[in-house]
């Protein structure tokens, strides 16, 4: 009997009863792990270099699906003439396309951060031809490091023959001419509206107004 008693008493449960959840504790864990993965986010995109930058932001330019990972050839292009690495002596708009065709893959329209990084060092030897290799690379370096793309095609007023015409109140006529004093001021609602002359004076007198400074110098 007492060998079954000891057989069918079951296990003591070992394991700690858990305490109850306190909101408070799991909202500040979860939001010291989001500041460690901002922070950790935040030291990555700070290892960008400055000509990594520039590179993404042309490579983004124009094209709002493009990631900034790769640069066609129109960017590119445009970096190089932006950023004075064509100078029109020693490097053309023809020496930028020649260089772009040769570091693409050739099944490729774009090129990656490495590859532009090649396709710089290509000109640099054209760009600073009397510098050495490594010092003509920093060079063209500088010249895109911290660089965004101009923006060009800025509407600007246009002064046109006929708008000029229409709004030269010394050639309106009629109706329209009563609007305006001979400056091309506007009246106002003087030249909207017909108003009552009260001063006594038959309407168009040339002499109006002058008849208290007669009686007053006869005095």
């Amino acid at each position: 009997m007492a060998d079954n008693k000891a057989k069918s008493t079951k296990p003591a449960n070992k394991t700690p009863p858990k305490s109850p959840s306190d909101p408070a504790k799991e909202r500040a864990a979860k939001r010291l792990s989001y500041d460690s993965n901002s922070s950790h986010e935040g030291a990555m995109a700070g290892e960008l270099s400055a000509l990594e930058e520039a590179f993404r932001k042309f490579a983004i330019h124009g094209d709002t699906r493009a990631t900034g990972k790769e640069m066609h050839g129109k960017n590119w292009s445009k970096l190089c003439k932006d950023c004075h690495v064509i100078d029109g002596k020693n490097v053309t708009i023809t020496d930028v396309d020649i260089v772009f065709s040769k570091i693409k893959g050739k099944s490729s329209r774009t090129i990656t951060f490495e590859q532009f990084k090649e396709a710089l060092q290509e000109l640099s030897k054209k760009r600073f031809k009397d510098k050495s290799d490594e010092e003509a690379v920093q060079e063209i370096h500088k010249l895109i490091e911290g660089k965004v793309p101009i923006i060009s095609g800025v509407t600007k007023a246009i002064s046109s023959p006929t708008v000029s015409r229409l709004t030269d109140t010394s050639k309106f006529t009629g109706s329209h001419k009563e609007r305006f004093d001979p400056s091309g001021k506007g009246k106002g609602k003087a030249g909207r509206e017909d108003l009552v002359d009260s001063s006594g004076y038959v309407s168009g007198y040339k002499h109006a107004g002058t008849y208290d400074h007669k009686v007053q110098g006869s005095k």
